[in-house]
């Protein structure tokens, strides 16, 4: 009866230590939507965090309009649903080698493309710039989309080996003697079991994709090409920064992952864990 009773106790204390950590994420985003409501005037003669007093709806469409935000959400959108589904298709590939087909040192192939994990971005820059200058791939969507591609691999087929894992291999025997090839198997086996994770990727890879600031910035130099992090700089003048737009243009940047967040959500717990416990 003692345990029992202790029960409520924990779950109010579990609870609570959710919220906390939730209002801790969300207090940041709340400064920043006040100071997208605010006026320049009100924002200089005010604290950062104390609620505008005259709010400022225009503010987003001026951010909008003024810092050309629909060119790059177009072009953020473009790379993103080409790179994260040719991204998660390769990486699928991969993660269907090494866990079905029967070669020798398959776990020292997946070892060397963990290792892409842990080699630090900043370390790669100078040599990326080499490469994709005598390529004459900068500024180019096929350069950009090689390097975020090769980002992502080590980290997709580390979520879709452990989940590919966890299907019994008695399905792939099963198909093999219904006349499935090993594409067969691919195509109409294990991807359809594999949505909860490939949907943890989707949700992973798009939001890397879109928040994706230092590439972005150093291979893309024709602002025509610009991404939506990469443009949130024209509000950066050179004596002065419009903090309010800004602001503005940051509250609508985050929409879209936001938003791809919510659609795949249901599959997002289910798809990590399959992973983690394969």
């Amino acid at each position: 009866m003692d345990g029992q009773r202790l029960h409520p106790a924990a779950n109010a204390v579990r609870y609570l230590f959710l919220i906390v950590i939730a209002a801790a994420f969300l207090i940041p985003v709340v400064f920043v939507a006040f100071t997208a409501l605010k006026s320049r005037p009100e924002l200089a003669t005010s604290r950062f965090y104390a609620f505008p007093k005259d709010i400022q709806w225009g503010n987003f469409q001026k951010a909008w309009e003024l810092g050309h935000l629909g060119m790059y959400t177009q072009n953020t959108l473009f790379i993103c649903l080409v790179k994260v589904p040719l991204g998660i298709f390769v990486e699928a590939f991969a993660a269907f080698a090494l866990t079905r087909m029967v070669f020798k040192r398959s776990n020292a192939m997946f070892a060397f493309f963990l290792v892409g994990m842990m080699i630090p971005m900043q370390a790669t820059l100078v040599p990326l710039n080499i490469f994709l200058n005598k390529t004459h791939l900068v500024s180019t969507y096929p350069g950009i989309f090689l390097v975020y591609i090769g980002f992502g691999i080590p980290f997709g087929i580390l979520i879709l080996r452990g989940f590919f894992r966890t299907i019994p291999k008695e399905i792939d025997e099963a198909a093999l003697i219904d006349g499935c090839g090993e594409l067969g198997t691919f195509f109409r086996i294990i991807l359809p079991l594999s949505m909860p994770a490939i949907a943890t990727l989707v949700i992973f890879d798009f939001m890397a994709t879109w928040n994706e600031f230092l590439l972005a910035q150093i291979f893309i130099t024709k602002d025509a090409m610009k991404t939506i992090t990469t443009g949130l700089m024209s509000f950066r003048g050179e004596h002065a920064t419009d903090y309010t737009l800004m602001n503005a243009g940051v509250l609508i940047s985050i929409l879209p992952s936001l938003l791809v967040y919510l659609l795949f959500q249901k599959y997002f717990v289910s798809g990590l864990a399959g992973s983690v416990k394969g």
